[in-house]
């Protein structure tokens, strides 16, 4: 379970011991960093982090301040871990439902704890999130040639004919199927799912992120572990955005 993470710190020694430390993390990708607290807000409606580490005193618009109007702008709040020098700021992260805060320079074993903690709020998160994710049916027959598959819409990520059989991925397992894929979106007919291009079906609820290509174009990364990138043809990346309201 991969989670984006963004760093506001105007220090530049702190934002890099800070950014080596995450880096070393297999569960966590870092988006751009932010140097003050009007940047962070620019950013994150940029790139939308799962998580923030803000430095409480910034110039101008100091983290907390930053903190307070993400919170209020955010459809999905991030979870946020406030960096400080300075002990007795640590209780502005009450103020925001901080996570964690984090005293520098970092102790290995604070910084051990507050990952610990956000490990364990994402992932209560997420489960929260796929428990209210539209549905088709409660349940799917797959018919893979020797048996019947019992399948969770909300469980797929994608599929995609491939050898005359139609591939369908879950997290940790394909699925094929001697259906097609216009047979399956049948099935499946509802806002969750979406044809990125003529040969894939997405589940939108999975999508990590889009990235623009060219001539209108563009591809959607998916949050399984191998970060699947899926073409989206022209016409279907102007539908997206709009799925998207952007």
């Amino acid at each position: 379970m991969m989670m984006r993470a963004m760093i506001a710190e105007d220090e530049a020694m702190a934002r890099k011991e800070l950014m080596y430390l995450l880096q070393e993390e297999e569960d966590i990708v870092l988006s751009p960093y932010a140097e003050n607290g009007k940047q962070l807000v620019e950013l994150y409606k940029k790139h939308k982090p799962d998580i923030i580490f803000l430095d409480v005193e910034m110039p101008g618009m100091s983290g907390l301040e930053a903190a307070k109007i993400i919170a209020k702008q955010a459809d999905k709040q991030p979870l946020f871990v406030f960096t400080t020098a300075y002990d007795e700021y640590a209780l502005d992260a009450i103020d925001v439902e901080a996570i964690d805060y984090l005293l520098k320079p970092y102790e290995e074993t604070h910084f051990k704890r507050a990952l610990s903690r956000l490990r364990k709020a994402y992932s209560n998160k997420e489960k929260t999130n796929q428990q209210n994710m539209p549905l088709t049916k409660e349940k799917l027959l797959i018919d893979d040639g020797e048996r019947m598959v019992v399948l969770a819409p909300e469980a797929i990520y994608y599929a995609v004919p491939h050898k005359k059989l139609l591939e369908i991925h879950t997290e940790d397992k394909i699925i094929t199927s001697k259906m097609t894929l216009q047979e399956l979106e049948g099935k499946l007919a509802n806002d969750a799912f979406f044809r990125t291009h003529r040969s894939y079906l997405v589940n939108l609820n999975h999508i990590f992120e889009i990235t623009p290509w060219f001539n209108g174009t563009s591809n959607v990364t998916l949050k399984d572990k191998e970060k699947t990138k899926i073409p989206v043809s022209r016409s279907a990346s102007k539908i997206l955005l709009k799925r998207f309201k952007l």
